[in-house]
């Protein structure tokens, strides 16, 4: 009677044909073990965008170099501790620092409009208005005063989806008053 595996029942344990097992394998090739701290580094690097496993992920890259490189697995460890803790300590710092700092022209679209001139459309108080910003009408406020339309303005903040306005020195068109005088 032939003896038959089916869904029910498991094929016997088989070595491969050299007769090691995954962890005879895994002793002799500590590359693929770092490898695989690299890459889950990285992934959750993607989800955390902190720069922290990523940092962790070189030193994983280091281990590797180790491996390749003929080390012992004690040494390749102590090598992943330092590039870890080296870049922690010295990279992750300065690379944050650039991310946080950015050029005035790299400027968030909210952050670009404060300190630009504004045209009053409709009175400005602290109670509201409108203003005209680069093209776009603006609800605004004033903390203090009025403004005229036709008065321009700087944007001092931007509150949600108003522009907080300071008076500025002239006026946007001519005052009817003014022209009728001859001045």
């Amino acid at each position: 009677m032939e003896k038959r595996y089916g869904a029910a029942s498991a094929a016997p344990y088989q070595e491969n044909i050299q007769g090691e097992t995954m962890f005879e394998w895994l002793a002799d090739n500590w590359w693929a073990l770092w490898l695989t701290v690299f890459l889950v580094f990285a992934v959750v690097e993607m989800l955390t965008l902190d720069l922290f496993f990523i940092m962790l992920g070189g030193g994983a890259l280091a281990g590797l170099a180790a491996s390749l490189g003929g080390a012992d697995l004690w040494l390749q460890i102590v090598i992943f501790s330092v590039v870890s803790l080296l870049m922690v300590g010295f990279v992750r710092p300065v690379a944050l620092k650039h991310l946080r700092s950015s050029p005035a022209d790299q400027r968030s679209n909210i952050e670009r409009l404060i300190g630009e001139p504004a045209v009053v459309l409709e009175q400005v108080s602290s109670a509201g208005g409108l203003v005209k910003i680069g093209g776009d009408v603006w609800t605004a406020r004033l903390d203090s005063g009025v403004l005229e339309p036709g008065q321009t303005a700087t944007v001092s903040a931007i509150d949600g989806a108003t522009a907080v306005v300071v008076p500025r020195g002239g006026t946007a068109a001519l005052d009817p008053g003014a022209a009728e005088s001859g001045a």
